[in-house]
């Protein structure tokens, strides 16, 4: 009788543990949240780049949107797998937001890009960004031509491109499954594309989804 009282509460210990665990990570995330936002707030204001907390190794580089589904997120730079906890980033190969070439933003499958799962084609876009030649904050729609399953080594939609475009790319299937052993890109183009830029060369691919 004892000892079932003994792995009771032990059990009830680690339930415990286990419950304020999860309200700590969502307490976390939910601060993370609001400091990357005033930290966009803030280069939206002034002009220049802000961590969202003195330790952080990235900033906010853009704003995205998708209206259909009621998507609003801020995008980090650079897509570590430590950026990827915070939110969706910009695979640093890829185009700059404003940049003329392919912008490709990465996010995980379980969280941050697990609404791709309902864009349609032909669902618009909206990336906002601040532009430091005008000093303004600017935005470019775009619209989904193209929604395709891959297999890790097809990079083709991720390299760089003479016409401007956007790639959001996740791991597939969505959910929490343990596996994920395929990729999910959906790829935009500009609804009025801008005059050309200077082509972005960058060649070195991310990989870290």
């Amino acid at each position: 009788m004892r000892a079932a009282r003994l792995v009771a509460l032990l059990l009830l210990v680690l339930g415990g543990g286990l419950v304020a665990r999860a309200a700590y990570l969502d307490a976390k995330a939910e601060l993370a949240g609001i400091l990357i936002r005033k930290a966009w707030d803030e280069t939206a204001r002034t002009g220049k780049t802000k961590a969202p907390w003195p330790w952080a190794d990235t900033h906010p580089v853009a704003r995205l949107q998708i209206p259909q589904i009621g998507y609003d997120e801020y995008v980090l730079e650079g897509a570590s797998a430590r950026v990827l906890a915070f939110g969706p980033a910009r695979l640093l190969s890829s185009s700059r937001p404003g940049e003329a070439g392919n912008l490709a933003i990465a996010g995980h499958r379980t969280s941050w890009f697990r609404p791709l799962q309902r864009v349609k084609m032909g669902d618009q876009i909206s990336v906002e960004w601040y532009d430091e030649k005008k000093h303004e904050l600017r935005h470019r729609e775009y619209a989904v031509e193209e929604i395709r399953v891959v297999k890790p080594i097809d990079t083709e939609l991720l390299e760089p491109t003479a016409e401007d475009a956007l790639t959001l790319v996740t791991c597939y299937p969505f959910g929490k499954s343990p596996k994920s052993p395929l990729r999910y890109i959906v790829r935009a183009k500009p609804v009025e594309p801008e005059p050309s830029l200077a082509v972005n060369k960058r060649v070195q691919q991310d990989r870290a989804y």
